[in-house]
């Protein structure tokens, strides 16, 4: 019979991201990869942390239409959320979420460390800081 513990962590095994273990940060990595395959926009959470989040980018308003069907366009203005098509807005927010998860994976002595980074990809990139160097490595082993 399984006890209560263990009933927990099975209740709980997809609302919670893996944990890091600082002695097993390539375990932890290949964990944290599935977990994120696994949600809802997963490609696009994966995208975020591996390529970095989605840029906005800018556009230009269609004013009018003139003679023979061309066009008079506005000021090149920065694209707001509102202006984004529904695939544009889902890879907007996935940021945001791989971004949740990985903070969420973090033990709180890392998480102060690199809590100011905004964006999955630059937390990713933190690999030496949650890795440790090649000398923390063999002391370890």
């Amino acid at each position: 019979m399984a006890n209560l513990s263990e009933d927990i962590q099975c209740a709980s095994s997809d609302t919670r991201p893996p944990m890091l273990d600082r002695t097993d940060f390539a375990s932890w990595q290949q964990r944290i990869r599935l977990y994120c395959r696994g949600k809802k926009n997963g490609v696009n959470i994966m995208k975020s942390i591996d390529e970095g989040p989605f840029q906005m980018g800018t556009f230009r308003e269609t004013l009018a239409e003139g003679n023979e069907g061309a066009l008079h366009l506005g000021l090149k203005r920065t694209r707001v959320y509102s202006d984004l098509s529904p695939e544009d807005k889902d890879r907007y927010n996935a940021n945001i979420r791989a971004t949740n998860i990985l903070l969420q994976g973090l033990p709180k002595y890392i998480y102060t460390l690199i809590n100011h980074y905004t964006n999955a990809k630059d937390i990713w990139d933190v690999k030496m800081l949650l890795e440790g160097s090649e000398l923390t490595k063999e002391d370890r082993e």
